[in-house]
């Protein structure tokens, strides 16, 4: 990793300035606009970038920090990068803090192309659990339920409406990596509504309303679509009415809603209990 070269992109460049057109671009991926415009993301981390390459997601460049030189995992995922045509950056500890936007960053940060499955090619068979969500808000709790849906062996997500972004590097971070492994599409409530007519089993929904307890449902050997409301407002009144079943969790303290990272999660592990033997 000694030779630094320039020029075509699978090559190995030294960067210590925050002024160069290269960092400035990687830097600009904080902002939606420029995400979209790039149609790129971050991932902080070595092992999140093994897993995404292992996954087979396009990476368009490595950025390593000088003090990790040497380091076999991190020379083996450099060369591993210029094999498949992305650029390797070898930065300055300050470069690397500018990028992250954090005063101890990972040693390793990769560029990849971002990726959402069309919502037409999801079509859920078996036991398949697919977790839909309106309007959802804060990062943390979209990459929250996107890293518990990889952990319960559900198919996926789907954004309704107006989301928070999935390739921000706070929902990113929130996803521990699970952001490489669980299919997200987005899509608008009419379109969503529109699929939603040849879902081939159970939608329940979680509402203030719902008369049924969420354990009391037997949701069988059968697709189950899993639709969650926004933070404030829970499900819109169209999005509810779409619901098979609408279904509550009980609470006996004086809080009267839970988070929707934690209620969803409370959801996929009862709905996913036969498969996980719980």
């Amino acid at each position: 990793m000694s030779e630094h070269r320039t020029g075509a992109p699978g090559r190995v460049k030294e960067v210590t300035s925050l002024a160069n057109p290269l960092v400035k671009d990687i830097k600009a991926l904080s902002l939606k606009k420029f995400r979209d415009q790039q149609n790129a993301f971050l991932a902080e981390g070595l092992k999140l970038v093994i897993d995404a390459l292992d996954l087979g997601w396009t990476i368009k460049t490595l950025i390593f920090a000088k003090s990790a030189l040497g380091n076999q995992a991190v020379e083996k995922i450099a060369a591993r990068t210029v094999a498949l045509g992305g650029d390797v950056l070898e930065v300055s500890e300050k470069v690397l803090t500018a990028i992250t936007r954090r005063d101890n960053p990972q040693a390793v940060v990769g560029v990849f192309s971002q990726r959402f499955v069309p919502l037409k090619d999801i079509r859920p068979k078996g036991n398949d659990v697919w977790v839909a969500l309106d309007r959802v808000r804060d990062p943390g709790n979209l990459g929250t339920v996107i890293r518990t849906v990889d952990a319960v062996g559900a198919k996926g997500v789907i954004l309704v409406g107006d989301t928070t972004d999935p390739f921000s590097l706070e929902t990113v971070r929130a996803t521990m990596g699970s952001i490489f492994a669980v299919p997200v599409a987005k899509t608008h409530p009419d379109a969503f509504l529109e699929w939603r007519k040849n879902f081939p089993g159970t939608v329940a929904g979680t509402h203030l309303k719902g008369a049924v307890d969420y354990r009391s449902v037997d949701f069988g050997n059968r697709p189950v679509l899993l639709m969650m409301g926004n933070e404030q407002q829970g499900l819109p009144d169209n999005l509810a009415d779409a619901c098979d079943k609408l279904l509550r969790i009980p609470q006996a303290g004086r809080a009267d809603s839970l988070n929707l990272a934690v209620a969803t999660g409370v959801m996929l592990f009862e709905i996913r209990r036969g498969a996980l033997k719980l």
